[in-house]
């Protein structure tokens, strides 16, 4: 807990902080535990992995994701493919590695960190389409270079790139196919049937995310996109106890990222690292200034991007955990110099994510691309499902920075069969008046019948973007005056 509070003050991603307890407890370090079991890190690598995509799919807003899609979809594959190609003519040329080995290295490096990406950019107050072109590429870019460095990794040299890039697009398909079938009958049950405890729905949740992950990799698809696209379906489904399935949620997804992390830097032994410190650092800065911004220009030019979101977006391809476990896969595979291929991405990891991470704020500012003082904070509204009475009991929560302040209760003109009951101010609860101002900080009791519960909380987060006059200003969710 206390490197999560020193990693969210300092702005550095948590992976750093958790790497450096891993080595520490190593054999190099204070502990000296020997742990270079490869297959398990990378067993429970890939369990981490599935529960963060989980997390990040569920918090990702689709208003925000969905006119980044196109772009998204491009960077995961176009770009990944454009930056295996340079850095791996890299590595062959700069530190004499053979062409097998530096596809590997090329391949490992190209995709971007979900949990790094997730944990800065969340921090970060960037424009929402660029916010979500970067979380939806971190979601999307694991699959195909899974696939990529398996098909590297195994013991024949890969003669059909053809075949290769038909069975990459195939396996992506299954999984979108599949996690996106998982997603909605899975909210559908959600909203349908009535759990007996409330402490159940955060449970199921993360139950579904995971069974999309298993149904995806048993129809030999992408298992990590059937994750992430299920999780971002059900985060946009308006289920019950909402707030608290993404308290499990973030709770869980904390564990997979401290367990992930200190197991990987248990694995790295530090006094190997030294002479691969220099060849680490030329790929890095090979990956971070050539390779990343021509991905990102010839992935994105159809797009016709301004020039400064580009450069942020060559920027913030923060690597992470993801490209350290898949170095393990070498290994596991008795790939020839596979412990060299994994401690240069390990150093590179480390290194690059130190000096993007805490500068990323800094080059949104240069760039203007702050948006934080000009957009409203969402509403958090938690629904509770009351079956024998068919209606649902609303929790709104009106954060600072709400346009909801100053907003009298007739104000608000909910439909016919949603009304506010209770508001509680400073910890006092009353029964509001017709003329009631709402205060940031209040937290509401709406109660609406079935028929309008949507609508209702459509009116509400109008209400929160726009203020009184959301109907009008185009936010949406009208009411009935």
């Amino acid at each position: 807990m206390a490197a999560v509070r020193i990693s969210s003050r300092s702005g550095l991603p948590s992976l750093l902080v958790y790497l450096g307890i891993g080595v520490a407890m190593g054999q190099d370090g204070v502990g000296g535990i020997h742990f270079d079991n490869a297959e398990l890190t990378q067993v429970f690598g890939y369990a981490a992995l599935v529960v963060i995509l989980a997390e990040g799919g569920l918090g990702t807003k689709w208003k925000d994701i969905k006119p980044a899609l196109p772009a998204a979809s491009s960077l995961a594959l176009v770009g990944v493919a454009v930056s295996v190609g340079v850095t791996a003519t890299a590595a062959h040329y700069l530190i004499d590695l053979e062409w097998r080995q530096a596809l590997i290295v090329g391949a490992v490096v190209s995709s971007t960190d979900a949990a790094a990406v997730f944990s800065v950019l969340r921090r970060v107050p960037l424009p929402a389409r660029l916010t979500g072109m970067l979380e939806a590429e971190s979601g999307f870019n694991d699959a195909p270079v899974v696939i990529l460095v398996v098909a590297f990794s195994t013991a024949g040299p890969v003669e059909d790139w053809y075949a290769l890039i038909g069975t990459i697009i195939l396996e992506l398909a299954i999984g979108a196919a599949i996690g996106l079938a998982v997603g909605f009958v899975g909210a559908y049950g959600l909203r349908h049937v009535a759990l007996p405890a409330s402490g159940l729905y955060p449970i199921a949740v993360m139950a579904i995310a995971v069974m999309a992950y298993a149904g995806g990799a048993l129809a030999h698809g992408s298992g990590f996109l059937a994750v992430y696209l299920a999780s971002m379906v059900l985060g946009n489904q308006k289920l019950p106890h909402w707030p608290a399935t993404r308290g499990f949620a973030d709770g869980l997804g904390w564990i997979a990222q401290i367990g992930m992390f200190v197991l990987l830097g248990l694995l790295v032994t530090p006094h190997e690292l030294k002479d691969d410190f220099w060849p680490a650092l030329a790929i890095g800065l090979v990956l971070t200034v050539v390779a990343r911004p021509l991905s990102v220009v010839v992935a994105l030019l159809p797009f016709r991007l301004p020039w400064r979101e580009q450069v942020l977006m060559s920027w913030a391809g923060l690597r992470g955990a993801v490209p350290i476990i898949l170095a393990t896969i070498p290994m596991v595979s008795g790939i020839e110099e596979s412990r060299r291929i994994f401690n240069i991405v390990f150093i590179l990891v480390v290194v690059y994510t130190l000096v993007q991470g805490p500068t990323l704020p800094w080059l949104g500012r240069k760039l203007s691309l702050d948006k934080s003082a000009t957009e409203a904070a969402d509403l958090g509204i938690e629904s509770a499902p009351l079956e024998r009475l068919r209606g649902h009991l609303l929790s709104v929560a009106i954060p600072e920075g709400s346009k909801m302040h100053g907003v009298e209760i007739n104000e608000l003109r909910l439909p016919p069969g949603a009304a506010v009951t209770l508001v509680v101010r400073d910890g006092e609860s009353f029964v509001p008046l017709p003329t009631t101002i709402l205060q940031r900080g209040d937290e509401l009791l709406v109660v609406a019948t079935d028929p309008v519960r949507d609508a209702a909380e459509r009116r509400l987060r109008a209400v929160g973007q726009g203020g009184k006059l959301a109907g009008w200003l185009g936010t949406g969710g009208n009411g009935t005056s």
